[in-house]
């Protein structure tokens, strides 16, 4: 993908960050994505969080059942991506502002 982001992959992000329940956001992606796709993304997600959580590729490619060669995919990803893993997985470690609405 070049530096600049497609139009519609704009036009995502920005339909996704208006998105502010979680439950709205799931089925959104379950409309706009395949099953195998669901998967795949989730799975990724998984492997970038135990490996931002400290444990090995190794420990990770067992733990979730996953070839070595997809959880070097994804620590590429987490450590030379656009950042974007970096930000997300820094939300975490924040209160859930979703959860304080509900209060």
């Amino acid at each position: 993908m070049s530096n600049k982001p497609a139009p519609s992959l704009t036009d995502l992000a920005s339909v996704l960050a208006r998105l502010d329940d979680p439950q709205a956001i799931e089925r959104f992606l379950e409309d706009l994505l395949t099953p195998a796709e669901i998967v795949a993304v989730t799975e990724r997600w998984a492997i970038v969080r135990q490996l931002a959580a400290g444990k090995s590729q190794r420990e990770v490619a067992l733990a979730l059942d996953v070839s070595i060669t997809t959880v070097t995919r994804g620590n590429r990803q987490l450590q030379h991506g656009a950042g974007g893993f970096t930000h997300a997985l820094s939300l975490l470690a924040q209160p859930d502002p979703v959860a304080k609405k509900k209060k």
